[in-house]
């Protein structure tokens, strides 16, 4: 016998990319985040492409998974998709040292962290 189906964390008309491992803190990677929450995909996919941002390339990859997600997974239309969710979480920390006077030694943190980015499929009533 088989466990149950899962329900469904996102509606019926959304779809989401998660990437887990980005090399950057979640305060930086949040700029990039709040650049893009709101728009449309192609206004979104443009912000990234012209951002100065090192990390917006990554950013922009997750995008395209969203939205290549939307159109084979969950069969919405990539014309009328808009970035409903774009949230930033904290993952490991990579620990290194570095040496200073008198044998002292100080920590240098390199962070990593994730995005998760939720399109939604705007109705024709909106």
């Amino acid at each position: 016998m088989s466990k149950p189906k899962t329900q469904r964390r996102l509606g019926q008309a959304e779809a989401m990319a998660k990437v887990r491992t980005l090399r950057t803190s979640p305060r930086k990677l949040n700029l990039v985040a709040a650049s893009i929450r709101g728009l449309k995909v192609q206004r979104a996919l443009n912000e990234l492409e012209f951002s100065p941002k090192r990390i917006a390339r990554d950013v922009r990859k997750a995008l395209y998974s969203a939205i290549s997600n939307a159109e084979n997974n969950h069969n919405l239309d990539i014309d009328s998709l808009v970035v409903a969710e774009a949230f930033v979480g904290k993952n490991l920390v990579m620990k290194r040292f570095a040496a200073r006077a008198r044998g002292r030694a100080s920590r240098i943190e390199k962070p990593f962290s994730e995005i998760t980015i939720v399109v939604r499929e705007l109705g024709e009533a909106a």
